[in-house]
């Protein structure tokens, strides 16, 4: 009973699997991400990733993830799980840039993880998880069209999702074998118009019969003309097309522009995460 932690991916795969294609809405980014270092290696997000699912006596109730700078990932869980998360991972010395999961879930954790290594957890964003419940295209259409992007277009895609990494968070590496690997299972989206991109949407694997929408950007210059909404709702049919049952994506919650566009076109709440990150106290 308790929590197991290790390195290996097949061994996580092996024990928490099951917990977490058991609810793959809930579970959209650390399946997301299992698919990803699948297909590109364990270190496609940076080198030493951390694995672990806990054991009660109903079986496994909980999993973590966590990859190079990103922070520690957690699944729903009691919060007495992620507190004593907290200190098994203090006892070993783990070093953590900051923990996203259920509000009182990340809470649980940090709290013990303050006392334990004299850190601050300060709020980075909060979020919204909403599925599709119905494609709903938006009207007035915007002038143009979707295309899927190819090889040709890596560089422009890289240029724009680090510029939705920049204005989202602050930036972030950014790895442009994943971004290969994302055009070449046609998980980007281009609307045009003129031939020209003003606006890029991305989608993960479709794993478990879901798949995550994002990022969506659309430079300053291309704003307040319907693009992001038009190339959202586009590539969300596509992942239809592409054979999920559940489309889902998330917006932060300090985003009223955002939020307000995906409801337009048929996305719904589901449930909100707390993302905070840890800095040393002075």
């Amino acid at each position: 009973m308790g929590w197991n932690i290790t390195g290996d991916l097949d061994t996580y795969l092996t024990e928490a699997g099951d917990f977490l294609r058991a609810d793959p809405i809930e579970n959209t980014v650390p399946l997301g991400v299992i698919e990803a270092l699948r297909a590109n290696g364990v270190a496609a997000f940076g080198e030493g990733p951390l694995f672990g699912w806990w054991r009660s006596d109903a079986g496994v109730r909980g999993a973590l993830l966590q990859t190079g700078a990103f922070p520690l990932l957690l699944s729903e869980m009691p919060d007495h799980a992620a507190a004593a998360l907290a200190d098994a991972l203090a006892d070993r010395g783990t070093v953590l840039p900051g923990v996203t999961g259920h509000p009182s879930t990340a809470r649980a954790f940090a709290d013990i993880w303050e006392k334990r290594t004299g850190s601050t957890g300060e709020v980075r964003m909060r979020q919204r998880l909403f599925r599709l419940e119905r494609l709903e295209p938006p009207e007035p259409r915007p002038d143009g069209a979707p295309r899927v992007a190819t090889a040709a277009d890596h560089t422009l895609v890289l240029d724009w999702f680090a510029a939705f990494e920049e204005e989202a968070s602050g930036g972030g590496p950014l790895n442009a074998t994943l971004v290969d690997d994302r055009i070449g299972y046609g998980g980007v989206l281009l609307w045009e118009r003129e031939d020209r991109p003003v606006a890029v949407a991305g989608r993960t694997r479709v794993v478990s019969g879901m798949a995550r929408i994002g990022p969506v950007y659309t430079p300053p210059e291309h704003r307040r003309r319907g693009y992001g909404a038009v190339v959202t709702a586009a590539l969300t049919q596509a992942t239809l097309d592409a054979g999920a049952s559940h489309v889902v994506l998330f917006t932060d919650l300090a985003n009223p522009t955002s939020n307000g566009i995906y409801q337009r076109i048929g996305f719904r709440a589901v449930s909100d995460r707390l993302v905070l990150g840890f800095r040393t106290r002075a």
